[in-house]
């Protein structure tokens, strides 16, 4: 018999605004993910991937519909509750790489941690192991202007892991990086799909970063236009 679904959503929609200026950003989606699958979101600017990446994160609430994660009903959740399931079992990864200027590799790793009450050096510990999975942990003390646009992202996807997330949501995580660079980065997302286990969900414009992902999803006006196997993951 099955898993049953770590992510599931089910007639989600999301609208903005009211009446005559409203924008249905999503339009009764239904999408689920098992633990340990890599997904890739796919769609023209404007179609919802995003939207629906924010709605996985708790980032955004939905207008209706039902979303369960770990089988929990999120739409009972309080904004409390829902800043616990972001913190304990997801981890971002952003375009923009978000990391703090004037602020070590390791420190920048470190901030999520400080919000659990870990003592300091069990959060130096954890982000200095964060920093070796990615490869970085001889830059440890590097700030984000001695780094790389690609040694920033890594930074990014060590800090995404330092609390041992569950899933891990990458938003066009390679979309400022040259194309080696982000083969690099994509790599590593895998890697760490096929080893550590960790669901990914990718949104992506970039077909040929997409056939990194175990399955596509096409969204096209706010809804799943497609949603198959990728018979060619790299």
């Amino acid at each position: 018999m099955a898993d049953p679904p770590f992510i599931e959503l089910e007639g989600i929609t999301r609208v903005y605004g009211t009446g005559e200026v409203a924008v249905r950003a999503l339009d009764g989606i239904n999408l689920t993910v098992r633990a340990g699958e890599f997904i890739a979101i796919m769609g023209p600017s404007g179609s919802g991937k995003s939207t629906a990446m924010n709605v996985i994160g708790c980032l955004d609430r939905p207008t209706s519909g039902h979303y369960r994660f770990a089988g929990v009903e999120v739409a009972g959740l309080t904004r409390d509750q829902r800043a616990l399931l972001r913190r304990h079992y997801i981890g971002f990864v952003f375009q923009g790489y978000n990391l703090l200027p004037r602020t070590s590799a390791l420190q920048n790793v470190e901030l999520p941690l400080i919000y659990s009450g870990r003592p300091r050096a069990a959060r130096q510990r954890a982000a200095l192991e964060a920093l070796r999975r990615v490869g970085l942990e001889a830059r440890a003390l590097h700030d984000p202007s001695q780094l790389s646009g690609g040694q920033q992202q890594r930074v990014a996807i060590a800090r995404a892991l330092v609390g041992d997330p569950k899933v891990v949501l990458a938003d066009e995580p390679t979309g400022n990086l040259d194309t080696k660079t982000s083969v690099e980065i994509l790599d590593m997302l895998r890697r760490l799909n096929r080893e550590a286990g960790v669901t990914i969900v990718m949104v992506t414009h970039e077909e040929d970063m997409a056939r990194y992902a175990d399955r596509l999803i096409g969204m096209v006006d706010g809804r799943i236009a497609r949603d198959e196997q990728n018979r060619e993951a790299a």
